[in-house]
């Protein structure tokens, strides 16, 4: 539900998705400095098991949302170990966490762009809340992510396309596949 990302949805074809696949799997609704009014919408016509903060979201914020809405997944932006010292005070307030690569200089949106980050700057660490990776996935190389990093669990959406906004079933399987 992001305006300038090319897997923008309307609200009428996340509820098409979602009412097709309702208790498969969770749902995750993924937006970014979204107002109250937005999010409302979202939750009424989507019904999401979460919503993903993708924005410039403040601790407080997000602990807003919470509050107001149910469960969050908080993404964190990642370039280098530094980083990582914003982290601590979203463990208090969201339910998981998401690593990101930093979007490029200039870029109209957070995430989304195919860009990976070290993922050994990972290795090791620990917190407090579910975490997972995102940033710069695909079939060849989330593995290695995997590897390099120690997460339990991953996020992709452009790495699994065969052109911006387009999922390819193909790919799909083959990141699934390489999950495991």
């Amino acid at each position: 539900f992001h305006p300038a990302s090319p897997r923008n949805l309307s609200l009428e074809v996340a509820w098409s998705i979602a009412s097709a696949m309702r208790g498969k799997l969770k749902f995750a609704a993924l937006v970014a400095d979204a107002d109250n009014d937005q999010l409302a919408a979202i939750i009424d016509a989507v019904r999401p098991d979460f919503l993903q903060l993708h924005g410039k979201e403040s601790v407080a914020r997000t602990q807003d949302i919470r509050v107001r809405f149910g469960a969050v997944i908080k993404a964190l932006p990642i370039a280098e170990a530094a980083d990582f010292q914003a982290v601590a005070p979203y463990e208090d307030v969201a339910d998981m966490l998401l690593f990101d690569a930093k979007p490029p200089r200039g870029a109209a949106r957070a995430g989304g762009h195919g860009a990976a980050f070290d993922w050994t700057l990972l290795k090791g660490r620990s917190f407090n809340k579910p975490w997972f990776l995102a940033g710069g996935l695909d079939p060849a190389n989330v593995a290695r992510a995997i590897d390099l990093s120690g997460t339990a669990m991953v996020d992709v959406s452009s790495g699994v396309e065969s052109a911006p906004g387009i999922k390819s079933p193909e790919k799909i399987a083959q990141f699934i596949a390489a999950t495991r």
